[in-house]
């Protein structure tokens, strides 16, 4: 019981502090707010007109929060590749479930078209060449672009 009573103190310690800068922020501050305090989406700025604002689509915070994931990863990887001969068979199998777990979820957003934007799909179903014409742009590997003096097959 002993050893864990620094781990205690320091705990009650914490939630002491807390709890004084809570009550302190409270008993220390004047509460004078404005109009721009008070409105939605606090910035200091007064919002012009009624409507509400505009709404981020779901892909994007998919695509931040895989970007997240992924950085994170990148971060756990460094060290390993600096001490990976040491670690051995083990550390392969660790290192490469690892990847597998953090690559499933991002296998899944590609499948699901969550990094799909509409501007790249439409670029890509406006190329001519080698790109067959449609629901969605698929490559053709059977396509030969026309010689001078030919013209293209429609």
């Amino acid at each position: 019981m002993s050893d864990y009573l620094p781990i205690l103190v320091m705990s009650l310690l914490v939630i002491a502090f807390v709890l004084l800068s809570f009550v302190a922020s409270q008993l220390l501050t004047r509460q004078r707010g404005n109009a721009a305090k008070q409105a939605p989406y606090e910035c200091g700025i007064v919002p012009e007109g009624t409507e509400n604002a505009e709404r981020f689509p779901v892909k994007f915070y998919l695509v931040a929060m895989s970007f997240i994931v992924l950085d994170v990863e990148i971060v756990f990887l460094y060290p390993f590749s600096v001490v990976f001969r040491g670690l051995g068979l083990f550390g392969l199998v660790a290192v490469s479930t690892f990847v597998l777990v953090l690559l499933i979820p991002f296998a899944y957003l590609l499948s699901v078209g969550a990094l799909e934007w509409a501007p790249v799909r439409d670029v890509f179903e406006r190329l001519p060449g080698p790109l067959l014409r449609t629901s969605e742009a698929v490559y053709d590997p059977a396509y030969r672009p026309p010689l001078e003096g030919e013209e293209e097959a429609a």
